[in-house]
């Protein structure tokens, strides 16, 4: 099979959207004349035109605002926001409006729309440009966020995306834009809530979520010379989360380790955590560990955030200390 990078395999579905659907068109900052932030967009303009390729101004609450107009009419929008962190500003159109449109309107009204963004997490972009907040969508009930973590899952996740009726975040994750890795050329899909076991194992299960599974891999390995067995589980959406895929994960090793990028209090593992106590307390024979980002914000300084980010070494550490336990 033919491999492509991550922000490639983006990219070919999104073309694909446009050649294949005259509904679907993109709408964001930067993303025609300058091919987008990420170069995901490049030369779309001149192939599509600037009715199906939207510059607009700096305004997220506008971009999403547009899209959810544009999508109440037929459309099929897909909006980029070009940092997660300025998510935040469109809060209100994407979690009060478009997440509640269908549910208010008796089904009658439909938001189809697609938000991309990204993070930036490990490229010194700084506090403001590199955060990654996932959680925060947790209780947006009527949203769908899907957090893709190889080219294959990215390509078929937003393919899913394009046939939701619902509105999807779709998060991607920069530092993995030249991760490369199979892709079929076919548009396949992958269902919204259906997890990935990602490696196979006994002693210890890792559920990682985005570029943690790539941490999470890279840990398994290491501790696979040492003689350790490590499940490694890519939930690919967390809302819906196959938490049943995880459940099942954690009756095998009775051990689990929730990789995330975001801040620990609060964040998407504190969610899986709670559901894992609810549905499987007495399969446990370890306290649930979770290796996340410290409380802080992320520092600027490239060696600061080194330290500030999860890795593969943190990992390893919380493998070895939940087995002494």
């Amino acid at each position: 099979m033919r491999e492509l990078t991550y922000g490639e395999a983006i990219r070919e579905a999104l073309r694909n959207a446009l050649i294949k659907n005259p509904k679907v068109f993109l709408i964001g900052e930067d993303i025609g004349a300058y091919g987008g932030a990420f170069k995901i967009t490049n030369s779309f303009l001149e192939e599509f035109g600037a009715e199906r390729v939207k510059d607009t101004p700096i305004s997220e609450a506008a971009i999403v605002g547009a899209a959810i107009g544009a999508a109440l009419m037929g459309l099929k929008p897909i909006a980029e926001i070009m940092y997660m962190d300025f998510i935040p500003i469109c809060l209100e159109q994407l979690a009060n409006q478009a997440a509640k449109i269908r549910f208010m309107s008796g089904g009658k009204l439909k938001v189809p729309i697609i938000v991309r963004t990204q993070y930036s997490l490990g490229r010194a972009h700084g506090a403001q440009h590199s955060q990654f907040i996932p959680s925060w969508f947790l209780q947006v009930p009527g949203l769908k966020v899907a957090l893709p973590s190889t080219p294959y899952d990215a390509k078929g996740l937003f393919n899913q995306a394009l046939k939701d009726d619902n509105p999807v975040l779709y998060v991607e994750c920069s530092l993995l834009y030249r991760v490369k890795g199979p892709v079929p050329e076919e548009d396949y899909t992958i269902p919204f809530g259906k997890a990935d076991v990602k490696k196979e194992g006994e002693d210890v299960t890792v559920v990682a979520i985005s570029r943690m599974v790539h941490e999470a891999l890279a840990a398994a390995n290491i501790l696979e010379e040492k003689g350790l067995s490590i499940e490694v589980i890519d939930p690919r959406t967390i809302q819906p989360l196959d938490i049943e895929a995880i459940i099942d994960s954690v009756k095998k090793t009775g051990r689990v380790i929730i990789a995330e990028d975001d801040c620990k209090t609060g964040g998407v593992g504190a969610e899986i955590a709670a559901l894992i106590v609810e549905k499987a307390f007495d399969y446990l024979d370890a306290p649930i560990t979770r290796v996340a980002a410290p409380d802080i914000p992320i520092p600027f300084s490239p060696k600061l955030e080194l330290e500030y980010m999860p890795n593969k070494d943190k990992i390893i550490q919380a493998v070895n200390s939940l087995l002494k336990g």
